[in-house]
């Protein structure tokens, strides 16, 4: 899994955990500190609502002003700002103009959560990532919901309300160490250098399973750098769906090194390919001025055998 997609999914289950306490907790706040009804709830709900709709008005252009992680910490205090509020207030307007805090920062935030991992992912992987993050932030409202009830039952709404407004605080912290990334600097679009190989053997589309073994030959001085970009070549062979990726190296000729890993047929092989990106091809352009060979890297395919047959179940083309 991409980091940068950890991070998302970590900072979303951590605003969903936190901040669905208020939307949790309203009907139980307007009962026992506001001492309302229905129209006292509805009217504080509505509150919220205008937020979010003056948070979706702003959010372009807050976006085009700061970085990402700015805009989620931002959200993070105002959400626990207005947590902290609601804690302590008593009457309808300061709990309203605290439910407009939050209902921006709502939007705000899940917004841009949402935007960060369609943009920071790869296109043909975007459906299972933003599955995968909306599994995270509604998980984390349903913990949330759980668990600030309970503490809301234990030990009442302002205590729950407060210590919302502290786990919020937290999540804003966080970002300190582990932000967000930009977007802005990522170009995601098709890399489009891979053509497919002419072969001798008859495969087709489902044969394998396929062995890649490339080769590179790599001065000592550069082996530091040359482990760095390998490094950062195996998470986007990994991400692009190749298995059980290893590097070698050669025992009697120390400056060859050999990458290696497996796709499970031919037709996933040329898939692989299709999906580097953009932003891949400064990692290949650095490994390719790495290579010490006349050539550029030897790339060998080869197809693997799970039984020696007492035949060639793969003859050659016709004409080859």
């Amino acid at each position: 899994m991409s980091p940068n997609l950890v991070r998302v999914i970590f900072r979303g289950f951590l605003f969903g955990l936190s901040a669905i306490a208020i939307l949790a907790l309203l009907p139980l706040i307007v009962r026992d500190m506001l001492q309302g009804g229905a129209f006292v709830y509805g009217a504080l709900l509505g509150c919220f609502g205008a937020g979010a709709v003056g948070g979706a008005m702003l959010n372009a252009r807050l976006r085009a002003r700061f970085h990402n992680e700015n805009i989620v910490r931002a959200a993070f205090f105002a959400f626990a700002l207005s947590s902290a509020i609601l804690a302590f207030s008593t009457h309808y307007v300061t709990s309203g103009a605290a439910l407009l805090m939050a209902g921006g920062a709502w939007v705000i935030a899940l917004s841009l959560f949402n935007v960060t991992v369609q943009l920071s992912t790869p296109r043909w992987v975007v459906g299972r990532a933003v599955s995968m993050y909306q599994t995270g932030i509604f998980g984390g409202m349903a913990a949330g919901s759980w668990a600030w009830g309970t503490v809301a039952q234990e030990f009442g709404v302002d205590r729950a309300m407060f210590g919302a407004a502290v786990f919020l605080f937290c999540g804003a912290l966080v970002g300190m160490r582990s932000p967000l990334p930009d977007f802005s600097n990522l170009n995601l679009d098709p890399l489009n250098r891979f053509k497919e190989p002419p072969l001798r053997l008859d495969l087709r589309q489902r044969s394998g399973p396929i062995m890649i073994m490339v080769d590179y030959e790599i001065a000592q001085s550069d082996v530091p750098e040359f482990l760095m970009a390998m490094n950062e070549r195996r998470r986007i062979r990994i991400r692009d769906g190749a298995q059980q990726w290893a590097l070698l190296r050669d025992l009697e000729n120390p400056d060859i090194w050999s990458e290696t890993y497996h796709v499970p047929t031919w037709v996933e092989y040329v898939r692989h390919h299709e999906r580097r990106t953009q932003a891949d091809a400064e990692v290949s352009d650095r490994l390719l001025s790495l290579h010490r060979g006349e050539n550029g890297p030897k790339v060998h395919r080869m197809i693997e055998r799970q039984t020696v047959s007492l035949h060639d179940d793969m003859p050659l083309k016709d004409g080859s």
